[in-house]
């Protein structure tokens, strides 16, 4: 689906979305069910303590796109942690917003859907603790990216984190930016199913927007993924005990000479976080 500008986005009178045109673009929005496994995962075992300290629990699904299933997964995800969580889709499109409604109707604690964008207006106010933004500004120019970033983080709870995140088009690699209100942008995830993973680096066509083009030699993000081959070539030995234990090997290697700011429970499911500081664009 092309793109279409925010400014000629319009909301009709029902108050769906309550601050005005949506701040964003309408993408492309494919999406597919368990697509975004990966991060919900993360979400609902890493920063879980961010949503049981939560005096509202409100999480907000940005840009879900053609089809409100990955809204669905997430919600189911969460409610493990908090059962109270109230989730909302949020869409640019007012027609993804009544097709997700219509698809809905009658199911009983299902999640909100209405229209908005980076502003996270949702019906009735109110301040997400959680935002999940995957495969959104990866359609969008670079130079958006970080006032985009800065709009979301405005928006957050006290104590709200964002993730900025893309995926293959059936979840298996993923990365994405964890965004802290305050902090800014705080560690870059790689997630990937083990099976078949040839290297590290194939992840590099998934990385988020802000770093896919900054693959290049003298970038951290370029070295970092080149540190990981290695490590994953010098692992091959453990790789009889299985995929997952040469995966683990790689990580605790790498954990020597880079901020890795996980351990083998996270490892185990083929993911690596570290620290953004180092693999900030440079210039």
């Amino acid at each position: 689906m092309p793109r279409q500008s925010a400014s000629r986005v319009r909301v009709d009178a029902s108050g769906v979305h309550p601050t005005g045109s949506p701040v964003g673009a309408v993408t492309r929005g494919t999406t597919g069910p368990d697509r975004l496994r990966r991060v919900e995962r993360w979400l609902a075992q890493t920063q879980d303590g961010r949503l049981r300290r939560a005096r509202t629990p409100l999480v907000v699904d940005l840009g879900y796109g053609a089809s409100p299933v990955t809204v669905t997964d997430l919600q189911r995800w969460l409610r493990r942690v908090r059962p109270d969580v109230r989730v909302v889709g949020l869409e640019i499109s007012p027609e993804r917003v009544e097709f997700a409604r219509a698809g809905t109707a009658g199911v009983a604690g299902a999640p909100e859907f209405a229209v908005g964008g980076f502003e996270l207006g949702v019906p009735g106010g109110g301040a997400p603790v959680l935002v999940r933004a995957f495969n959104v500004l990866r359609q969008y120019e670079t130079a958006e990216v970080l006032a985009t970033w800065d709009l979301m983080r405005s928006r957050l709870a006290p104590g709200g984190l964002a993730v900025d995140g893309t995926c293959d088009e059936l979840g298996r690699r993923a990365c994405w930016v964890a965004l802290d209100r305050d902090a800014g942008p705080v560690s870059l995830t790689i997630s990937v199913r083990l099976a078949g993973l040839p290297q590290p680096s194939v992840v590099a066509e998934r990385l988020p927007k802000v770093l896919i083009h900054r693959n290049v030699a003298g970038e951290g993000v370029h070295d970092l993924l080149r540190a990981a081959d290695a490590a994953w070539a010098r692992a091959a030995p453990a790789g009889t005990f299985g995929v997952r234990q040469r995966w683990i090997a790689t990580c605790r290697d790498l954990a020597r000479d880079w901020p890795v700011l996980d351990s083998v429970a996270r490892w185990r499911l083929g993911e690596l976080s570290v620290a953004w500081e180092c693999v900030v664009p440079r210039g």
